[in-house]
């Protein structure tokens, strides 16, 4: 048999009856309505929520809605943080990589935020309302550390986490699902930024953000009107290919976007048992959002000497193709086998006899028609065409699989960015 495993977390068994109480996971705003669709059974605890791994039994048809219509995923575990005060621009400033001081109030900031060592905690959006009002949202808690670095700052941290309802729309007609709710074309919402609109009477904060590198929006809403938005979606969605989709297609859609994920990629730092498990921004491949020109930020004075000296381990893509996994198999009598699911167990990478990395995200591409990965490198194995082989196991036998790096994204259709966008 291949390699292949579940998800982390995964439960089979019924969400918990609505309005009952649990000292281990509960139901988003969403959920009288994913507990009704899932017909498949299969639930993730996220940040102590239920959410829909796949709806029904295969998630093939959610994942490929991402990518050829639209899919409707509950993103409602995020933790989400409003900075409110005069200093809500300077703390946010403190507190990321990116140079806040640059971007404009509508603007939605992607970054990661460090320890005084420069080692990634975690990253996250920043959504700018305005001088005084910005919004953060993170996988993990970050109150603690956000209330820190604010420390004698004129700002107020207000966890809004069960405040609020998060949906993400993604998918080529995602924006024409938009327009029908809101009476008005929305296609001119430029990449990365945020508006505050009526849909079908609700109102919600739009951001042209998401996790699947493909078109798409993520929406904001009060817990009171979440239902309501969930209706209004779906029947507007329904004739432009709009389907509910669970964690397990959000999974593949990222790994071909080259998304790392927390916890999988990379750790938060604080959570780390050893040096050698944490990461730096330039590790990650994110040193684009790392500003040598800004000023004083948590762990600059370590990234900036990172900087100069280059990183020594690089975040690259890892392609194998059918007919390498073919020719495996084949050693077994076997035709190849490939999982429908993300391999977040990581594997060694090798060049030659010799370890030069981890594979820690592998996915089969319906799309691309090969076996994708995400991996952390030394340095001297990052460049792209770079020979490598990465383990794959065939009836329980490790073996090699020749393999390249390869560009990330490995998917980046100009829909993503185009304003305005596709209508």
């Amino acid at each position: 048999m291949g390699h292949c495993n579940k998800t982390r977390r995964e439960y089979h068994w019924p969400a918990p009856p609505l309005g009952a109480s649990s000292i281990l996971a509960r139901g988003t705003p969403f959920h009288p309505r994913t507990q009704a669709l899932c017909t498949s059974m299969r639930w993730k605890e996220w940040a102590g929520y239920f959410v829909v791994n796949a709806f029904e039994p295969f998630h093939d048809p959610e994942y490929h809605a991402v990518r050829s219509g639209a899919a409707l995923i509950d993103v409602s575990p995020l933790y989400k943080y409003n900075f409110v005060g005069p200093d809500a621009t300077a703390l946010t400033d403190r507190l990321i990589t990116r140079n806040v001081k640059r971007s404009r109030v509508g603007q939605v900031l992607y970054s990661g935020w460090c320890d005084e060592r420069g080692k990634l905690l975690q990253d996250g959006c920043f959504q700018r309302f305005a001088q005084d009002f910005v919004r953060a949202t993170a996988v993990d808690p970050a109150l603690v550390w956000f209330e820190r670095v604010a420390a004698g700052m004129d700002v107020a941290i207000e966890d809004v986490s069960e405040e609020l309802g998060a949906l993400a729309l993604q998918g080529p007609t995602s924006c024409q699902i938009l327009n029908v709710l809101a009476g008005r074309d929305l296609s001119d919402l430029g990449f990365f930024r945020l508006r505050e609109v009526n849909l079908g009477g609700i109102p919600v904060v739009v951001t042209r953000t998401g996790y699947t590198g493909d078109l798409g929006y993520e929406l904001w809403v009060d817990r009171e009107a979440a239902l309501a938005l969930w209706d209004l979606l779906l029947e507007a969605g329904d004739p432009r290919g709009l389907v509910p989709a669970g964690m397990l297609a959000l999974d593949r859609a990222r790994v071909e976007a080259g998304f790392p994920l927390i916890d999988v990629d990379f750790w938060n730092a604080d959570f780390a048992l050893t040096d050698a498990q944490k990461s730096t921004p330039y590790e990650l491949g994110l040193g684009w959002a790392v500003s040598a020109k800004k000023g004083p930020f948590i762990g600059q004075a370590a990234l900036m000497a990172e900087r100069a000296r280059g990183p020594e381990r690089f975040f690259v893509g890892i392609e194998t193709s059918i007919m390498e996994l073919e020719r495996l198999f084949a050693l077994d009598d076997l035709a190849p086998e490939v999982c429908d699911e993300v391999n977040r167990d990581g594997v060694p990478v090798y060049s030659g006899g010799e370890q030069v990395g981890r594979a820690t995200s592998v996915a089969w591409s319906p799309l691309l028609k090969r076996q994708l990965a995400l991996a952390t490198v030394n340095r001297g194995y990052a460049a792209p065409g770079t020979p490598l082989d990465i383990e794959i196991t065939v009836e329980y036998t490790r073996r090699r699989a020749r393999s390249r790096v390869a560009p990330l994204p490995f998917f980046d259709p100009p829909r993503k960015r185009a304003t305005p966008a596709a209508a």
